[in-house]
């Protein structure tokens, strides 16, 4: 393990999103009924209920990022270079990703409401943009990231206690009230509770402890997530199915919140036994590779399963013999996987051509901190609204041409630095 780059986190952002993949594979279910190809959401009952509980580890994804955003502030912070460059070179780096995903988006939502669907792909360019939600947090943490690792220099752990003190009234407040919708005010205090634990652990939290810390930390999370369920009438899964209408995950919650604290405790036992402290070279690149594709695999994994299973029920229709092998839920989650396998890195091919090389110099921090804002507001903006350019939708309209604003004067900042001191590019370390 180098000074700068830890496997255990690499191999917790891969295994996160693995389960996430595999996840929205099986959240829907595809049927054959009498020759009918028929699609039901899935209700799959207590037993995995208690499961999700140990395979939810999207939590642990942020943790990750907070680790990660700490060894780039410190790389920033030694390079001098001001909060401008800071942005341009890590936020350029979503660029190409987030530009492709979103112009095959807007042109399929598009081309449907001009032949004719304009309403029907407006609502499913809404539904299909949700999965967005993620882009947007990650990218507001990243942007607060300096200021994160700063409040945990300067205060250490104290720095934790607002986050979870709001996490905690914004889940009394939902019981009492009743109104679901306040939940989704603790993205705003739970993901980046769980962000500043990584940074706590890139500083020593954690791995620093003792097993016996470790091992009771753990035990009385699970004690509290128990608790929560059983008597205080959270839902009993962490994400939501059929039979589990209201999710601990999307929004969060502080049984989610909980289940991050526990998951943070295990990599720290993990890292003590010496898990992936060290890693063939060959092993090394590839855990590299995958951990740079983690944003696009997170984008096409969706496109992955319509097409995946797509392909399934069309193989089933033309040999009836063989569907009750091809329809096995399983087989799909191996298609899909196969697919982002294979389509993920050509995507990629595309993704880097778009994202811009930083040029030498400072960039004007006003253009680099304001083009990085409205980047963020775009993707908001197409999370609510969808992406489709049709009269019929101007709310969709809207939203693409505030992420196309965003991203042009994140890419003119990027490549268009100022005329201060030279330096070379500072790209930050890999994580």
């Amino acid at each position: 393990m180098s000074a700068h780059r830890n496997h255990l986190i690499d191999l917790c952002r891969i295994g996160s999103m693995l389960i996430v993949v595999v996840f929205h594979s099986l959240l829907w279910q595809v049927l054959l009924v009498d020759g009918r190809v028929v699609v039901q959401p899935w209700a799959p009952g207590p037993v995995f209920w208690a499961i999700s509980w140990v395979a939810t580890i999207i939590p642990i994804f942020f943790v990750a990022a907070g680790y990660a955003n700490a060894v780039v502030v410190d790389t920033w912070r030694a390079s001098g270079d001001n909060y401008g460059r800071f942005l341009t070179v890590r936020g350029s780096r979503l660029l190409g990703p987030l530009t492709l995903f979103v112009a095959v988006f807007t042109l399929i939502g598009t081309v449907a409401a001009w032949v004719g669907f304009a309403g029907p792909a407006s609502t499913l360019s809404r539904q299909f943009a949700q999965l967005l939600w993620f882009a947007v947090v990650y990218l507001l943490l990243l942007g607060f990231a300096p200021v994160a690792v700063a409040a945990h220099d300067r205060f250490g752990g104290w720095v934790m206690a607002p986050l979870l003190l709001a996490v905690v009234a914004v889940d009394i407040a939902v019981r009492t009230s009743g109104d679901q919708s306040l939940q989704w005010l603790n993205l705003a205090f739970v993901w980046p509770l769980a962000h500043q634990w990584g940074i706590a652990y890139h500083r020593g939290w954690f791995r620093g402890w003792s097993s016996r810390t470790l091992w009771a930390a753990l035990a009385g999370g699970a004690v509290v997530i128990a608790v929560l369920v059983f008597w205080l009438g959270y839902p009993p899964a962490a994400p939501a199915w059929a039979d589990v209408l209201v999710a601990n995950l999307l929004p969060p919650t502080l049984a989610i919140t909980v289940l991050g604290f526990c998951q943070t405790c295990v990599v720290g036992l993990l890292e003590r036994a010496g898990v992936a402290s060290q890693l063939s070279p060959a092993v090394d690149r590839t855990v590299r590779l995958v951990n740079a594709l983690l944003l696009s695999v997170y984008l096409w994994h969706i496109p992955a399963i319509v097409v995946s299973a797509g392909i399934l029920v069309g193989l089933s229709l033309l040999l009836p013999a063989a569907a009750g092998v091809l329809m096995n839920p399983l087989l799909l989650i191996v298609a899909v996987i196969a697919l982002v396998a294979v389509a993920v890195p050509a995507l990629a091919r595309v993704e880097v051509r778009l994202i811009p090389v930083a040029a030498a110099g400072q960039p004007n921090e006003w253009a680099a901190v304001g083009g990085y804002a409205l980047f963020t507001a775009g993707v908001w903006a197409l999370w609510q609204w969808g992406a489709v350019l049709h009269p019929a939708d101007p709310t969709g309209i809207a939203a693409v041409a505030l992420f196309a604003a965003g991203a042009w004067l994140v890419r003119r900042a990027t490549v268009g630095a100022g005329k201060g001191r030279l330096t070379s590019p500072s790209r930050g370390a890999e994580v």
